[in-house]
């Protein structure tokens, strides 16, 4: 019985060691692709016959992003520029309503100072009536 379990054991052992041998194989299969890829970006810039071709190409792509780029976000850039005019016009006519308002407030001041005032007339002049009709009476 121990025999046909170490065997097994030995089985699943070789199972699971060439899974990790194909998941490596794989890894560096990808690890190879990428950096093939992206290993023109991280050659210097100096012209050769045999990068010319990959230059251009890569000159392509980057042209065909850009106009790619320019498509996506020009209606966006449309909307924020409308908008900030938007805002600006907003901005101008909050401004004009505040200086409204302060001018409003002011005559306000103003009219409520010469109430006052007038008030204060009116009364010293009910008082001197008054001081005078009791003058006459007491007389």
């Amino acid at each position: 019985m121990n025999a046909t379990i170490r065997s097994e054991e030995v089985d699943a052992t070789e199972e699971v060691d060439s899974n990790l041998a194909a998941v490596s194989e794989v890894e560096a299969g990808i690890r190879d692709f990428v950096r093939n890829d992206i290993a023109y970006l991280r050659r210097p810039s100096v012209a050769s016959p045999e990068t010319a071709p990959l230059d251009a190409s890569a000159e392509a792509t980057v042209t065909n992003v850009n106009s790619l780029i320019q498509r996506v976000a020009g209606s966006s850039l449309a909307e924020i520029e409308k908008l900030i005019s938007e805002l600006e016009s907003l901005r101008d006519l909050l401004h004009a309503e505040g200086q409204r308002v302060q001018r409003e407030i002011s005559g306000y001041a103003q009219l409520s100072q010469a109430a006052m005032k007038s008030t204060r007339m009116i009364a010293d002049n009910v008082t001197q009536w008054k001081r005078a009709a009791d003058g006459l009476r007491n007389s």
